[in-house]
């Protein structure tokens, strides 16, 4: 690497969000560890390329193109370029994105553990982007193959079209009011589940315990501004940024474009107020449910849950299989383990410290229950997590 001439890559990615900083930021470490390109840069919305690209002259583009003209102009070049967005009709130029068929199936997960049977989905017209919508079809899919029933929002226009950004919502609130309910619904992106919040308000709906409004991409400001917070999918921008500096780093190297886009795994549900309800029409189950949820930190035994519902093992153990399909011992460790990836992932908690969080007697316990569970032990998901495994 050190005798490769210094490359010059320009970076066409939007600063104005949590998430176009996050996959700059995934490209910068890439730079750093592989090659320290020359990156030309400036801070940008989701707008047309700058003017200085047309005589810029430079290896590779990374750009998030969002409207078809877009990739039109940025492919005229004739470099190496990648595609973090999709353009509204297939542009031919190689992709990194988000893997939407598990972006749904985590969102499914979601819903489905806090006895949601009834689902929809906010997104964008077809037409506008095909990559979207995909993600909305992979959730009507899955809800519908798992019993459920999922209704689409037929949208008229982009939720980032701030002219008809009223009107819409008043479009979204009349269809939310047509839902049955309880009903969780998957928002296309931040800016949508946003909008389905606010339409709830407009339309007299309780949120979470009538709607249940989950997103994608995890923009922290965005999120905590809604009313109430907004739970949402981390969509792993740092590692999207990295995994598309390296396919350019390929093609700028005259390797061949990937004929299918590379689709990156999310990191997750944050789970905040909007998603925070159990909608079971058992009385026993709801209870026993928010008791571990309350208290799965604090060393909780399946006794401890028993006594506080006051129903016998066999009783609450036949109610558990039907309507969560598990146990009470099940869900509690899933409870566990759900908090240990969270503090995992987002703290340095040394993992004796970490366990006790998570309500386990030591640290050995719960490093074996956590590999048992997810296959590898509660250092190396960290690292996996924190990208050292890339």
């Amino acid at each position: 690497m050190s005798d490769r001439r210094q490359r010059q890559v320009a970076v066409l990615i939007e600063s104005s969000r949590a998430y176009g900083r996050g996959l700059i930021e995934g490209v910068m470490r890439y730079s750093r560890e592989h090659g320290d390109w020359s990156l030309s840069f400036e801070p940008r919305g989701l707008e047309a390329p700058p003017p200085w690209l047309f005589t810029w002259r430079g290896d590779g583009i990374l750009a998030r193109l969002p409207r078809v003209e877009m990739a039109r102009a940025v492919a005229a070049k004739g470099l190496p370029v990648v595609d973090l967005y999709s353009s509204a009709r297939p542009s031919g130029l190689p992709m990194v994105g988000g893997d939407n068929p598990l972006i749904a199936q985590l969102a499914l997960d979601h819903f489905w553990e806090r006895g949601l049977r009834y689902f929809a989905y906010c997104g964008l017209p077809p037409e506008e982007n095909r990559y979207i919508a995909q993600r909305g079809e992979a959730f009507a899919r899955l809800t519908q193959a798992a019993g459920g029933s999922c209704t689409l929002f037929d949208a008229e226009t982009s939720a980032l079209a701030v002219p008809d950004w009223e009107r819409e919502q008043e479009r979204i609130a009349a269809w939310l009011r047509g839902l049955p309910k309880p009903v969780g619904v998957l928002a296309c992106f931040d800016e949508r589940g946003f909008q389905v919040i606010n339409a709830c308000g407009q339309a007299g709906l309780r949120v979470p315990e009538e709607v249940a409004v989950l997103a994608v991409g995890n923009d922290t400001l965005l999120c905590e501004m809604a009313t109430p917070p907004l739970s949402s999918i981390d969509l792993d921008a740092h590692g999207t940024g990295y995994e598309a500096a390296a396919l350019l780093d390929r093609l700028m190297d005259g390797a061949r474009p990937p004929r299918r886009p590379i689709c990156i795994a999310p990191r997750g549900v944050v789970a905040r107020h909007s998603t925070d309800v159990l909608a079971v029409e058992d009385a026993d189950v709801a209870a026993a449910l928010r008791f571990i949820r309350e208290r799965a930190a604090d060393g909780l035994r399946v006794e401890d849950v028993l006594r506080h519902v006051a129903v016998s093992s066999s009783v609450l153990e036949r109610k558990f299989r039907r309507f969560l399909g598990r146990t009470p011992k099940a869900e509690l460790l899933r409870v566990q383990m759900a908090r240990a990836r969270e503090l995992l992932a987002e703290t340095d908690l040394p993992l004796k410290e970490l366990a006790q969080r998570c309500g386990f007697a030591g640290e050995k316990y719960f490093s074996d229950a956590f590999c048992r569970v997810t296959g590898v032990r509660p250092g190396v998901y960290r690292r996996q997590r924190r990208g050292g495994g890339r």
